[in-house]
């Protein structure tokens, strides 16, 4: 049983590590002919889109899935 899970392991690790190296070129910074890539973002505007819009995107979400329940009403039979 050891066996099979070291191997499994192994053909996972090797399968990964050949899938990085295949897309190690598009980690390139080579510039095409027309690139604008413009300028970068601050610190509050990463944390408020990677951040704080998620958190309150499930909220919201969370909240119109609650929503029913904590109107209480009885459904009928």
């Amino acid at each position: 049983m050891d066996k099979r899970n070291a191997l499994r392991a192994g053909a996972v690790s090797a399968v990964a590590t050949l899938m990085l190296l295949m897309t190690s070129p598009a980690f390139a910074n080579i510039r095409d002919d027309g690139d604008d890539p413009g300028k970068g973002l601050s610190v509050g505007e990463t944390v408020g889109l990677y951040v704080v819009i998620p958190i309150v995107a499930f909220l919201v979400i969370a909240g119109l899935v609650a929503l029913p329940s904590i109107t209480g009403r009885k459904k009928k039979s």
